[in-house]
């Protein structure tokens, strides 16, 4: 008898990152999901998480989690909504920054007259952490300079990076709020960021997305040397 066809290999999944831009800031949230999973992850949750919510819940999502790139108020201004939505969900921050949930001076709020006080973090990000979904494995990059508890969440091999605000198309994170340093950022980009492929696909908190190569060649803050 001949031998037996070679079962055809599945092609490694390629989660889906959609962005939703949220508040006066016009953050972008994200909604990541994998194809052929329900499950789903919240990254940030923005002032008047409406549209976020709605978009989980129209393409029948299950989300696992919130994940927060950083604590400052214009992505957690929404989170008590989106835990209220989906009761129980954790929520995840770098450590450094699980106090400034419910500080509105450390997450900025107070000095434009909100007075954020958000839900406490459940769990802790770190540096390296290897995070699951849908079958699919990120890593978390510890990131900081913009503020010291700065994430961003790296999907290596569909070369897809959330960034928080380390790093935007054209621009870098500000770095004169309280906790923040430009040394650091910069840092944080050369020997974090700008290490992943020229093909990764940067999604930052602000602004249209763009590539590790793109910025690492044009970024007038940061140019590759």
């Amino acid at each position: 008898m001949p031998d037996a066809p070679p079962k055809p290999v599945d092609s490694p999944a390629i989660p889906e990152v959609w962005s939703v831009p949220l508040g006066m800031f016009e953050t972008n949230c994200y909604v990541v999901s994998v194809p052929g999973s329900n499950e789903c992850w919240i990254v940030d949750a923005g002032d008047e998480p409406s549209p976020l919510i709605e978009r989980v819940q129209r393409l029948g999502l299950r989300p696992l989690a919130v994940l927060l790139t950083h604590a400052h108020c214009d992505h957690i201004a929404g989170l008590h909504e989106v835990c209220r939505s989906f009761p129980g969900i954790p929520v995840l921050l770098h450590e450094i920054e699980h106090g400034w949930l419910a500080d509105p001076m450390k997450n900025l709020s107070a000095a434009i007259g909100q007075g954020v006080v958000a839900p406490p973090a459940t769990g802790t990000l770190t540096d390296g952490m290897a995070l699951q979904l849908g079958g699919t494995t990120w890593r978390m990059l510890h990131t900081p300079g913009h503020s010291p508890g700065s994430v961003s969440l790296i999907h290596e091999p569909s070369s897809q990076a959330l960034v928080g605000d380390t790093l935007f198309h054209g621009s870098i994170g500000r770095t004169d709020f309280p906790g923040s340093s430009p040394e650091t950022l910069e840092h944080s980009i050369r020997t974090g960021l700008y290490a992943l492929s020229d093909q990764t696909r940067v999604y930052p908190g602000h602004g249209p997305s763009t590539t590790i190569g793109r910025e690492r060649a044009s970024n007038p803050y940061v140019r590759d040397r």
